[in-house]
């Protein structure tokens, strides 16, 4: 395969990801980490996904900027960064092999949970958001992924759909900003994949406009259920993809 033809899929199936994740309000990374690892190893991987939140965040907060819940921001945001921390820095010296596997099954039990029982909920209190916070920060510090954590909180919190958004581009941007900090001192980032940065920011900015028109046409239930089938959907894949 030419590289004109692997940097085409890839920012093809970049913006897919970066639809879906606003779509879904969790990030991109759930679709980007099994797909992008069809192109580069694992801490490339890492790398590049830090990057593309980064980018990908910073256009989100920008179009949902005046739908921001502070006060969750603050206490599961501020949970998720020191976790993240804390997984980015264990990538340095172990792997573990049936993680991914682990989250993939966690999420296909409580998004079929959510998606058939919609009157469930928890209640944003400071110690849910800070537990939620905690557990997402560190799975996307240390496999690459945990919006669907924080996703999955902030749908059964039942926040509107574009709050959702809002309120998870901004947490989820100090998030990989720390971790993308680290990957990049750790040289997780090969000097040969730079033509990609710029594939990174135009899926990142266009896949985010995009999801936000497609987001504006859909209602509130519509909305939680897209999200929820999303996340299975995700699950399903991790856990495929450990299987395979």
């Amino acid at each position: 395969m030419s590289l004109r033809i692997e940097i085409f899929i890839f920012f093809a199936l970049t913006l897919i990801a970066e639809i879906l994740g606003t779509l879904g309000g969790f990030g991109s990374s759930l679709f980007f980490v099994p797909l992008s690892q069809f192109f580069f190893d694992f801490r490339t991987v890492l790398a590049l996904t830090g990057l593309l939140h980064v980018f990908s965040n910073t256009a989100k907060i920008i179009l949902f900027r005046k739908t921001i819940d502070w006060k969750l921001t603050v206490w599961l945001g501020g949970s998720s960064i020191v976790f993240v921390i804390v997984g980015a820095l264990l990538t340095r010296y172990m792997a573990l092999d049936y993680v991914s596997m682990i989250l993939g099954m966690f999420l296909l039990a409580f998004s079929a949970l959510l998606f058939f029982n919609p009157d469930f909920s928890i209640s944003a209190t400071v110690k849910n958001s800070l537990t939620s916070g905690a557990v997402a920060g560190f799975l996307a510090g240390f496999i690459g992924t945990g919006g669907a954590i924080r996703g999955l909180a902030l749908a059964s919190f039942n926040l509107e759909k574009n709050f959702f958004v809002g309120t998870s581009a901004l947490i989820d941007f100090g998030v990989d900003l720390s971790r993308t900090i680290i990957y990049l001192e750790s040289d997780y980032f090969p000097k040969d994949k730079i033509l990609y940065i710029p594939v990174l920011m135009i899926a990142a900015s266009l896949g985010s406009y995009l999801g936000k028109l497609i987001l504006n046409s859909i209602d509130q239930e519509k909305f939680k259920r897209i999200t929820l089938m999303l996340i299975f959907l995700t699950g399903l894949t991790l856990v495929l993809q450990r299987l395979v």
